[in-house]
């Protein structure tokens, strides 16, 4: 069967590969792909050539399917059952995080579809979620209502982190406003999620390429403003649109430290910034104000 494999612990190395179908062992399942999503994440590796032969995994991370085949003992699922899953393949089961089931915080976590994995992930016909994971973990895997589809089950990994970021690790209330950095998915999973929740001004910040299509998609998601970026003072614009005293929630998506900077700074004393994206170069900036206003920022 063919496989989208990434080769290489660089960036990139992306390739189009043959692979054998996966055995299902005595406690494992086999999922025959239906629809998988597509992350930054994959994204970020996409049209670079690292020129590694090193194979690293096949990708997929988001994915949704039916359940094909099961091992002989297995017994919490069955053949035919429409699936989602959480990504999860390994967790050690015994630190802290698994000890209060926060398998997504387990440093010895491997997920399916993701960096050095032998379990195969969602860019391919079938998958395996081994029975390792399933024993310690229950919901590694979902059923699917049957009133959802399988495009709209690959995306509740980004759903889920939007409504963790605000529904769980925010205090916000109904009433208040919330900011939300960065047009791409998980920003406009967030902008639902604050709708939901009972938020009243939900601003969406972006740049002048968001301005012909995911500034309207935002308005018709929720977002009750739009600030461009590129061309607008953005602390100013949020600050009047929310006031000071109630601009306490800054969720940030776009992982770009110039937002990450605006969103502390923007923040009464007592905000919290969750930040959902992620950057990888070094802060050029102080965040003494975290310190001097009670200001958190908060790991997702």
């Amino acid at each position: 069967m063919k496989a989208l494999a990434r080769y290489g612990k660089a960036f990139g190395g992306y390739r189009m590969i043959d692979v054998p179908k996966p055995e299902c062992g005595p406690e494992d399942i086999i999922i025959e792909i239906k629809a998988a999503a597509i992350c930054g994440a994959d994204m970020k590796h996409y049209k670079v050539d690292n020129g590694s032969d090193e194979f690293n995994s096949v990708r997929g991370h988001e994915f949704a399917g039916e359940i094909v085949e099961v091992g002989e003992k297995v017994t919490d699922w069955k053949v035919g059952q429409r699936v989602v899953s959480d990504n999860s393949a390994h967790v050690c089961g015994v630190c802290p995080a698994c000890e209060q089931g926060d398998f997504l915080c387990c440093e010895e976590k491997v997920n399916l579809g993701l960096d050095n994995n032998t379990w195969g992930g969602g860019f391919s016909k079938y998958c395996k979620v081994p029975g390792e994971i399933l024993r310690i973990h229950k919901h590694a895997i979902w059923e699917i209502p049957e009133n959802v589809k399988y495009e709209e089950a690959a995306v509740l990994d980004p759903i889920c982190n939007s409504y963790k970021a605000i529904a769980q690790q925010s205090h916000l209330l109904p009433g208040q406003d919330v900011v939300v950095f960065g047009t791409g998915p998980l920003g406009l999973f967030a902008v639902q999620v604050a709708r939901i929740m009972g938020a009243v001004n939900i601003v969406m910040v972006g740049l002048d390429e968001d301005v012909p299509t995911r500034f309207p998609v935002a308005l018709e998601l929720g977002a009750t403003h739009v600030v461009n970026g590129s061309k607008e003072d953005v602390v100013k614009r949020c600050t009047e649109i929310c006031g000071r005293d109630n601009l306490g929630l800054v969720v940030e998506c776009s992982g770009a430290n110039i937002a990450l900077q605006q969103a502390i700074e923007m923040l009464r004393p007592n905000g919290e910034v969750v930040r959902v994206g992620m950057g990888f170069k070094p802060l050029e900036f102080s965040i003494n104000d975290i310190t001097s206003w009670n200001k958190s920022i908060i790991g997702h």
